[in-house]
């Protein structure tokens, strides 16, 4: 039988070829092209260049990159060692700067170079290999809940409106915004799912519509500007939408539009459900005009999806990669540990003391 898109593991370790494995996003959907990466610059150029995209896929594929990287550093050392881990961290982290889950792997996996000083750098490795692992594994488990708290709020035959790819594609497994479609597919709930484009690098339309239908979803693709018809009908339930941040008052970072959706769904009375994993809410962050706003590049408006360029030559360009939607446009934030509302910044504290207490997610 022939592998469709699902099929597939967005981020995959091979570790007997010292290898990075991913699903090469830019290519989709015309192309389902797997490649490997094994240096450094390889890691960094596929994160900087969207190759692997969203959040938690970020973090993952930053936990395997570092890992594989510690593997090239050669010395008995643990000071040596550390330095050149920390090197090799500092310039993976660099790739993307308003996704929180990239220096949050990086983290956690500094943190095993750390606890285990002690130990030789052979047994450090291992130990770090075994923790990208586990991120991994947490992924997925963290999805799966994420979609569970969802699913409990939309009903069975729901309209809802997505905003650039918080799929699998996004994630291993599931997604994150896309979580509570995928259970709602496998329960039969029949949701009836808008896909805004996502200009201008069109992930909604190149990679959430895709995977969806793939799936077997009612899925239809919409430009960005047509959120507002669709709703003013009465075609929408519920807004779903990932992030690439969270800040201690709720504010959130996602893709460029959510804002915009988020105005509108508010004029219409529909509901926004952000979807994040504990490793996306930055507690230090205290408000969304604190998180740093990445800026991309002009030619991805001028002229990257067009056989010709379609902007006149030397046109000043604004081109930030996300947006920030207050947190009073937004109806709860989901996570793997419940659901949060306003006040958020009481609400999100009360979700990390769940999850220090070990409450296991649903």
């Amino acid at each position: 039988m022939e592998k469709n898109i699902m099929d597939y593991e967005t981020v995959a370790l091979d570790d007997e070829h010292d290898a990075l494995v991913i699903i090469d996003q830019t290519k989709l959907p015309g192309t389902t092209q797997i490649i490997s990466l094994k240096t450094a610059q390889e890691i960094w150029d596929a994160i900087y260049l969207l190759k692997v995209r969203g959040a938690p896929a970020i973090g993952v594929a930053a936990a395997f990159g570092i890992y594989l990287l510690s593997r090239q550093i050669v010395t008995d050392d643990f000071d040596t060692f550390f330095a050149e881990f920390g090197r090799q961290k500092a310039y993976l982290d660099s790739a993307r700067p308003t996704a929180v889950n990239l220096s949050w792997a990086l983290k956690r996996m500094e943190q095993v170079c750390l606890q285990n000083r002690e130990k030789p750098v052979e047994e450090i490795k291992a130990l770090l290999k075994k923790e990208a692992v586990l991120i991994k594994e947490e992924d997925i488990r963290v999805c799966r809940a994420i979609g569970e708290y969802g699913l409990t709020l939309v009903k069975p035959g729901d309209g809802i409106l997505t905003h650039c790819n918080a799929g699998q594609l996004a994630t291993c497994k599931y997604g994150t915004a896309t979580a509570p479609i995928y259970l709602g597919q496998e329960k039969g709930y029949g949701f009836r799912v808008f896909a805004d484009e996502t200009r201008p690098l069109l992930q909604g339309a190149r990679l959430t519509a895709y995977e969806l239908s793939s799936a077997g979803v009612d899925v239809t693709l919409i430009c960005d500007n047509m959120s507002g018809a669709v709703m003013r009908n009465g075609w929408v339930n519920a807004v779903f939408v990932g992030c690439d941040r969270v800040a201690a008052n709720g504010d959130t970072a996602n893709k460029i539009g959510t804002s915009v959706v988020a105005a509108v769904a508010k004029r219409y009375n529909v509901p926004v459900y952000i979807c994040a994993p504990t490793s996306t809410i930055d507690m230090n962050t205290k408000t969304g005009a604190d998180i740093k706003i990445e800026e991309r590049p002009a030619e991805e408006v001028t002229q990257m999806w067009y056989k010709e360029r379609m902007a006149p030559e030397g046109i000043k360009v604004f081109n930030p990669a996300f947006d920030v939607t207050d947190h009073d446009l937004i109806a709860g934030i989901v996570t793997e540990y419940g659901i949060a509302r306003a006040p958020y910044t009481e609400s999100l504290q009360e979700i990390f003391a769940k999850k220090a207490n070990g409450q296991k997610e649903d």
